[in-house]
């Protein structure tokens, strides 16, 4: 029979857990910035198990030196990269500086009535589909010069983030088997083999992973790095970069790069003629783009991802879209990675389930 008292308790139970619940929310949401450090930590840690494994097994080298060699070349690349977009920062900051917003203005709104008058030329009517007068209107090109400060804020507490990042990764990739130690004390005796199992096939896969990822980018880098430099795009290395680093996000991230490469194209040409030497070569980027795409989505990025972690490509395929369609553009990043660590853990934990040997056969 269920009293007053057993539904008061329930209650009791009820707000208790809420307010943990959400007290713990508030907590990690406070420190969002620590549980990202962790996370980039641990990726670059995933990444750099195989190099530090090579510094020791192949070249013979103690542990920490082969930990602190390998933290070394990721201070390098990390430092390179970011050598690639100071010069231009600084040139456009010291540009903007002088506010000379009315010139950029002056410009962007010649492009615009160019490509008026080039639509109006094939009789087209872009009136029907665009408005130019709304559209220069309401552009407030005052935003540049704050939008580009934001970006230099950002740079200048980057320096804190990416300390504590490579300070982390350090002790990660120095300490792994102390970690793997203090988790056997944790984990209950019953659990014990499956978990560690786990442990070790995820970190093997996700390592493989992230390294097909970075070659995967590499590969389309230098592709949209060649298509540039033929049409002579000026800054053509940072802008292969970033369209490079925005095939991270399947699918979306390729689209988003088409349209920044044809962007920068065209303000890269202002001033020209619009119909013999902006549209064309704004066009031929794009086909040029649109072909390397082709190459990625149907040679590389198949092979490369469905090797490292022992997938079929229309099996990720799949994955990415779902994950897409639930969860977002967030989902598409993480949508791999976290189907690979589900798979691991079903094979090790539901080993007799039909479904999870079809699609655990290769791990």
């Amino acid at each position: 029979m269920i009293t007053s008292k057993m539904i008061s308790n329930g209650i009791i139970r009820a707000v208790a857990s809420i307010l943990a619940i959400s007290a713990g929310a508030y907590f990690f949401y406070q420190i969002q910035s620590v549980l990202i450090y962790l996370v980039v930590a641990l990726i670059l840690t995933l990444i750099g198990n195989p190099i530090v494994d090579f510094f020791k097994k192949k070249l013979k080298f103690p542990h920490t030196i082969a930990t602190i060699t390998t933290l070394t070349l990721f201070v390098i690349l990390i430092f390179g990269i970011i050598t690639l977009f100071v010069p231009l920062i600084i040139a456009q900051s010291e540009n903007l500086s002088l506010l000379n917003t009315k010139e950029i203005e002056k410009n962007a709104i010649a492009l615009i009535n160019q490509l008026n008058a080039f639509l109006e030329s094939h009789h087209i009517n872009s009136k029907k589909f665009l408005n130019f007068n709304t559209l220069t209107s309401n552009i407030n090109f005052g935003l540049i010069p704050n939008f580009l400060n934001s970006i230099l804020g950002t740079i200048s507490s980057f320096g804190m983030g990416l300390g504590s990042v490579l300070f982390i990764t350090f002790f990660f990739l120095k300490d792994r088997v102390l970690f793997i130690v203090g988790a056997k004390k944790l984990i209950p005796d019953t659990h014990e083999e499956p978990i560690l199992n786990s442990i070790e096939k995820i970190n093997h896969l996700l390592s493989r992973y992230f390294i097909g990822l970075l070659l995967q980018l590499f590969i389309v880098f230098l592709l949209y790095l060649v298509v540039l430099l033929i049409f002579g795009i000026p800054n053509a290395i940072i802008i292969a970069f970033l369209c490079a680093v925005l095939n991270i996000i399947p699918y979306i991230g390729p689209l988003i790069a088409s349209v920044l490469a044809a962007i920068l194209s065209m303000i890269s040409h202002l001033g020209s003629d619009f119909q013999s030497e902006i549209l064309p070569t704004t066009i031929y980027v794009l086909i040029g783009f649109w072909i390397v795409q082709l190459i990625d989505n149907n040679l590389s990025q198949p092979i490369i991802f469905s090797k490292s972690v022992s997938s079929h490509p229309l099996e990720i395929f799949l994955v990415i879209l779902t994950a897409g369609f639930l969860f977002g553009i967030l989902g598409m990043v993480i949508a791999v990675p976290l189907y690979t660590i589900l798979k691991v853990i079903g094979k090790e934990f539901f080993p007799e389930n039909k479904i999870i040997q079809l699609l655990t056969k290769d791990i």
